[in-house]
C-alpha cells in the first residue's frame, strides 16, 4: 500500500504539472496576442507550480514527476545498501507518470472548454529544438542531483522550479525536459502542444540529455552522497516524513 500511495503521488503530481503547463498556456493565449507575454506567463506559472508540487508531494514519493529523474535516481543509487529507488519503484513510477501526464492534459483541455483529447499539430522536429532538449535535460539532472551531493536537498523546490522557468527562455525547445510531460502535451492542440510525430525525437533527446547530465554530474561532483543519503527528491521526502500525520 505504501508503494501504491507513492505511485498515486507521482500520478497526481505529474497530472497537476501538465495541467499547469497546458492550462497556463491556454490562458495566456486568450489574454494576449504577444508571444513573448504568452511565454512569460507560461514559464512563470510552470516554475511556481512545479516548486509548490515538489514541496507538497516530496514527503510522499520524492516528487520526481519525470521519468528521467526516476531513472537517474535508480541508476545513481543502485549500489547503495538501501537505495531510495529500487526496481519496484521504477516499475510503479514510470507508468504512473505517463498516465498522470495524459490525465493532466485532458483535464486542462476540459477546463477551457476544448475537446478532451485533441492531437497537437505543432511540429517540433527541427534539429536545433532537439539540441535544446538535450541541454535542458542535462541541466535538470545536474541541478537535481548536485544538491544531494552537496548536502542541500531542501533547496530542491526553488532550484528545480527556478531552473525550469529559466530554461523556458534559454533553450530553443522551451525546456520540456520530461518524457511524460512531452507525451501529455501531444494530446492538446494549444500553445504548449507538440505534434505526436515529434514526440519520439524529443524523448530520445531527453534520454541523451539525462546521460550527458549524469556524466557531467560525475565530473563535477565525483564523491557520491554519504551512505543513507538519497538523491535530492527522495532526501526531501525522507526528511519531511516526520512532519506527516501518523
Amino acid at each position: 500500500m505504501n508503494l501504491a500511495r507513492r505511485a498515486l503521488a507521482e500520478f497526481t503530481g505529474t497530472a497537476a504539472l501538465v495541467a499547469v503547463v497546458v492550462g497556463s498556456g491556454v490562458m495566456a493565449t486568450g489574454l494576449s496576442r504577444d508571444v513573448g507575454v504568452q511565454l512569460l506567463a507560461n514559464s512563470l506559472a510552470t516554475a511556481a507550480g512545479l516548486a509548490v508540487l515538489i514541496v507538497v508531494l516530496a514527503p510522499v514519493s520524492g516528487a520526481h514527476f519525470n521519468p528521467v529523474v526516476t531513472l537517474a535516481a535508480w541508476f545513481l543509487a543502485r549500489r547503495e545498501a538501501d537505495p531510495a529507488v529500487r526496481g519496484r519503484e521504477l516499475a510503479a513510477y514510470l507508468p504512473a507518470q505517463a498516465a498522470g501526464a495524459l490525465a493532466g492534459a485532458v483535464l486542462a483541455n476540459a477546463m477551457f472548454g476544448l475537446p478532451a483529447v485533441q492531437l497537437s499539430t505543432r511540429d517540433r522536429s527541427a534539429p536545433h529544438l532537439l539540441l535544446g532538449e538535450v541541454v535542458a535535460t542535462a541541466g535538470l539532472i545536474v541541478v537535481v542531483f548536485a544538491l544531494a551531493r552537496q548536502g542541500r536537498p531542501a533547496l530542491a523546490p526553488a532550484a528545480v522550479g527556478g531552473y525550469i522557468g529559466a530554461a523556458y527562455w534559454f533553450t530553443s525547445s522551451t525546456s520540456f525536459a520530461n518524457p511524460a510531460v512531452t507525451l501529455g502535451r501531444a494530446v492538446t492542440d494549444t500553445f504548449a502542444g507538440i505534434a505526436p510525430a515529434s514526440v519520439p525525437g524529443f524523448v530520445a533527446a531527453q534520454l541523451a540529455g539525462a546521460v550527458l547530465g549524469g556524466l557531467l554530474l560525475a565530473a563535477l561532483f565525483p564523491n557520491a552522497s554519504q551512505p543513507g543519503t538519497a538523491p535530492v527528491p527522495d532526501a526531501v521526502r525522507e526528511t519531511a516524513t516526520a512532519d506527516l500525520p501518523r
